[in-house]
């Protein structure tokens, strides 16, 4: 009985010592969603090849994504998205470092969903803003997702509107990011 206890113990504290720290992914997908109200037009754009790392010791995250892999609906609106309004050539990647602030609340090693606020520096078009949101933190087979969504201010990035096209676009941008995130080896 003492042996498998032990046995037991010491298998818990060998789970614990290999516990991954280091997850990442070349294939989070961010999408955002500028549709004016009441517009019949339909702004939206899909980026799935987004980079994510996360450090699940402090909680320090960093994803990159290049602009020019955004796709729409309709090739003009890409064309349009990237020469006239993020300008891909000048600006090729956005980028969000930061940190969960409350990451002593997740458990990598235990399935289940975290509430997270996540907080650091968010770079668009060229500009940098600090940027703070909720999202989450899934834990399933050893696998983690984070997920969030947030309202960028298109102002706030330098993004113009031309006035021709003002009833289509939004002021703003609805995102979504959603990192479906492996160990990464080391």
């Amino acid at each position: 009985m003492k042996k498998s206890i032990l046995i037991l113990a010491f298998s818990s504290l060998v789970s614990i010592s290999f516990a991954q720290e280091k997850y990442f992914t070349k294939t989070g997908k961010v999408s955002f969603d500028a549709t004016a109200n009441k517009s019949p037009e339909i702004i939206k754009g899909t980026n799935k090849s987004t980079t994510m790392v996360l450090d699940s010791k402090t909680g320090d995250m960093q994803f990159v994504l290049q602009t020019k892999g955004f796709e729409f609906e309709r090739a003009l609106m890409q064309e349009h998205f990237n020469e006239n309004y993020i300008e891909s050539t000048k600006f090729p990647k956005a980028e969000f470092k930061g940190a969960i602030t409350n990451n002593a609340t997740v458990n990598y090693t235990k399935d289940g969903t975290y509430n997270v606020t996540v907080k650091g520096k968010l770079t668009i078009h060229g500009v940098t803003n600090d940027a703070t949101t909720d999202g989450k933190i899934t834990v399933k087979a050893g696998k983690v997702t984070a997920e969030a969504s947030f309202v960028a201010l298109l102002a706030d990035y330098k993004v113009a509107i031309p006035t021709v096209v003002a009833d289509k676009v939004a002021t703003s941008a609805k995102v979504n990011v959603v990192c479906a995130l492996e160990a990464l080896k080391k």
